[in-house]
């Protein structure tokens, strides 16, 4: 009933600033929006019937809503109109009762899906119990979360010296702290500053804080915030002829996504990865692995150098989204030599560590190490694989290649994903893009072979609408 009544208002309150208002969201979402003229109504009505999840229309519960809360935000991201209201396992639904199914996760966050009854009640029980201490007293959670972090990575055969963990609440602040200790290490090591170089790859994806971002070499989200933190350098992923005069005796430390996320799932090779530790060890420079994304078992293995020899591993490994499972949290893992440099008052977080985030990352953690849905996950990497060379035959000029492991896949297409990305929505699947042209799959890693099928017929159906001729 208050619901109805809040949707009441804000229709009230859309009508009556509509000159002023719905020119924004008209202009914001011209690929979905219609105006009021009669004839384009009509058409709008003719797709909402046609479609199981048109988007809302201009008159709609939906476009009430946003056009009454959306002068109020910062504009930092331009949005489809679907306005999420529900989760459950892979699937969300809108305030219209519309459903989707859901291959984003979150941007991979949501690794057991949305509302898992057991995280559900871990989550209820702690929020009754103690939610915030700050880092000024010991709580039961963040080092029972630690010690779990640590000892799982090893037990894994992950980054074997793994000792020490800094809990954080998101990728940017985990990589930021990462960062920082590397410099910190580089100054103990030359006291003169001169070793402060940060190395990083082109098409990485770091984080949005000025370290992090710094290490993002993309001009899209540098320029506006330039100049960045001085002391960042850049190479290409893969190339190791240029490892010697990338990394050199002024570089402090080395970050690097084992497979690229926002980039287009672009995988770093094991003799690169071995080179680079190689060549960090030649100068003395610390190894950050980001799997942020690509960690805790989205390829199938814990993390997602679970694969590589020891000496390949990080000094360092930065995690964040699937931990918290859609909770805000992130943690930076790092071996004894580094926290040894690591002292009082280097660095510190008001909330980060909080009981309630580190009980509910402890449960997550357990679930997700468990092997046999790692190896589920293999298996599911399969299936997608067979439905993605069914589509290549269907739409062989459109589907160029397919990257990626586990449950983190890109398939890179000839053209703009755009319009795709639009037609699948209305069609009821949820699905983002990353790199250049091409579609990421990013599904929760608790979905069925049947929501496999299902999602794959509406890509498919999208693609015969948007691509053939």
């Amino acid at each position: 009933m208050a619901s109805n009544l809040a949707l009441r208002r804000a229709s009230a309150a859309l009508k009556a600033r509509t000159t002023a208002v719905e020119p924004l969201i008209y202009r914001r979402y011209a690929s979905t929006a219609t105006s009021s003229l009669p004839n384009q109504l009509k058409d709008a009505i003719n797709k909402e019937a046609s479609l199981p999840a048109a988007d809302p229309a201009s008159d709609s519960q939906t476009a009430a809503l946003v056009g009454d809360q959306l002068p109020y935000m910062v504009p930092t991201y331009v949005r489809p109109m679907p306005m999420f209201s529900k989760g459950e396992g892979c699937y969300m639904w809108d305030i219209e009762n519309r459903k989707y199914l859901d291959f984003t996760s979150g941007i991979a966050v949501n690794a057991l899906g949305h509302a898992d009854p057991e995280m559900v009640e871990v989550l209820a029980d702690q929020a009754k119990t103690l939610i915030h201490t700050s880092n000024l007293y010991h709580n039961q959670w963040t080092g029972a979360l630690s010690k779990l972090l640590v000892e799982k990575t090893v037990a894994a055969g992950c980054m074997h010296t793994a000792s020490k963990v800094f809990v954080c609440n998101s990728g940017s602040e985990a990589n930021e702290a990462a960062i920082k200790f590397a410099r910190k290490v580089g100054k103990i090591l030359e006291p003169s500053g001169s070793k402060s170089d940060i190395v990083s790859f082109h098409n990485c994806f770091h984080g949005r804080t000025m370290g992090s971002l710094s290490a993002t070499p993309n001009p899209k989200y540098q320029k506006p915030f330039s100049p960045m933190v001085p002391g960042f350098r850049y190479g290409n992923l893969n190339d190791e002829a240029a490892l010697n005069e990338l990394v050199n005796e002024n570089t402090c430390g080395v970050i690097i996504e084992p497979i690229q996320g926002e980039g287009g799932v672009n995988e770093a090779t094991e003799s690169f990865l071995v080179a680079l530790r190689n060549r960090c060890n030649e100068v003395g420079a610390v190894l950050i692995y980001d799997e942020i994304q690509c960690g805790l078992s989205r390829t199938g293995t814990l993390w997602a150098h679970g694969a590589l020899p020891e000496s390949a591993h990080p000094d360092i490994l930065t995690t964040a989204k699937a931990l918290g499972n859609g909770f805000p949290i992130g943690a930076t893992i790092v071996n004894e030599a580094v926290a040894s440099k690591i002292v009082t008052g280097d660095h510190g977080t008001t909330f980060g560590g909080n009981p309630l985030a580190c009980r509910l990352a402890h449960y997550i953690i357990s679930r997700l190490s468990d092997p046999s849905l790692q190896q589920s996950v293999l298996a599911k990497e399969q299936i997608f694989r067979k439905h993605f060379a069914a589509l290549k035959e269907r739409f062989p000029d459109i589907i160029q290649e397919v990257r990626g492991r586990g449950l983190l896949l890109g398939l890179q297409l000839s053209q703009d994903p755009t319009p795709l990305i639009t037609a699948a929505r209305e069609r009821g699947l949820l699905i983002i893009t990353c790199g250049s042209n091409t579609l990421r799959f990013v599904p929760p890693l608790v979905i069925s072979e049947e929501e496999i099928a299902e999602g794959m017929t509406i890509l498919a159906d999208a693609m015969q609408a948007v691509f053939a001729k």
